[in-house]
């Protein structure tokens, strides 16, 4: 029986040869690009893990892959976008949506010869049609109570009140998502010894958009294990995979520490989530 709610440390390529097709519900990762840090001397094969996360995703499933370009001799090497391509036109993923990632309080890097660079690409790649979509709505609307008229046409021209309607108070985000990550981690200062990881916000709220209560979530490079952290808090089943038995031990201790102090893994509440069903499921 494949393992879950575990940080497997080995080979991701190798590990993930124990688990069948469409296993998972959703992807989330960052991988090492670009050699702009180092994880312990390890490096990964792109191709050949994209491959395999295409074939243990679920059809519907989506995969979030957070990824950033270096610049070399004065020019963008566009990892990110070589990426994406070969994820659409070998291996068959859609990309359904290039979203932005902004740190504040990291400060910008670059090159003096152009504008900082300031943000990151989260590729959502979808194995087919999104099967879970949930979108977040917190955005603020600044015409939030006033009245407005839809663009469509009415049979009565003369009564315009048929497509009034009162603007709400929140609307669906876009597509760029801005956190303050100098803090969200002061009291877990175990996770910094990771080189690079990113707010757990984020990893919310990917997990939130894209699964439900009960689903499997996979991060292939989990690192100091900020996807399993969230998916724990959220009720979601977890495989974590590093190559580094160092960043695994710091992944284990932080999942340890966080359900110590919250009781998530209260296994009556914990069992009842495996079993929810999928109530926000795209038509």
């Amino acid at each position: 029986m494949p393992k879950t709610n575990e940080i497997l440390c080995g080979n991701h390529l190798d590990i993930l040869k124990e688990y069948p097709d469409g296993f998972f519900d959703m992807v989330l990762t960052s991988p090492p690009y670009d050699n702009l840090r180092d994880y312990e001397g390890y490096t990964f094969e792109f191709e050949p893990l994209a491959h395999e996360l295409y074939r243990v995703l679920k059809d519907g499933g989506v995969c979030v892959w957070v990824v950033n370009d270096a610049t070399v001799n004065g020019s963008e090497t566009l990892t990110s976008f070589k990426q994406a391509i070969y994820f659409k036109d070998v291996v068959g993923f859609n990309v359904h949506d290039t979203m932005i990632y902004k740190a504040n309080g990291t400060g910008a890097k670059g090159s003096n010869l152009s504008y900082w660079q300031a943000f990151e690409y989260m590729l959502v790649l979808a194995k087919g049609k999104p099967l879970t979509v949930n979108r977040i709505a917190d955005k603020k609307s600044i015409w939030s109570g006033t009245k407005s008229w839809s663009s469509g046409k009415t049979k009565d021209r003369g009564n315009r009140s048929a497509c009034q309607h009162v603007n709400a108070k929140i609307s669906i985000r876009d597509n760029v998502w801005i956190y303050n990550v100098a803090t969200h981690l002061a009291s877990e200062n175990i996770a910094f010894q990771h080189p690079a990881i990113f707010p757990e916000k984020l990893a919310e709220d990917h997990i939130l958009s894209w699964s439900n209560p009960g689903d499997i979530v996979l991060d292939p490079m989990c690192g100091s294990g900020t996807t399993c952290k969230m998916a724990v808090k959220h009720q979601r089943q977890y495989v974590g995979i590093d190559i580094a038995e160092k960043y695994c031990q710091i992944a284990e201790e932080r999942i340890r520490k966080f359900t110590q102090q919250t009781n998530m893994f209260d296994m009556a509440g914990y069992n009842k989530a495996l079993h929810v069903s999928a109530n926000s499921r795209a038509t």
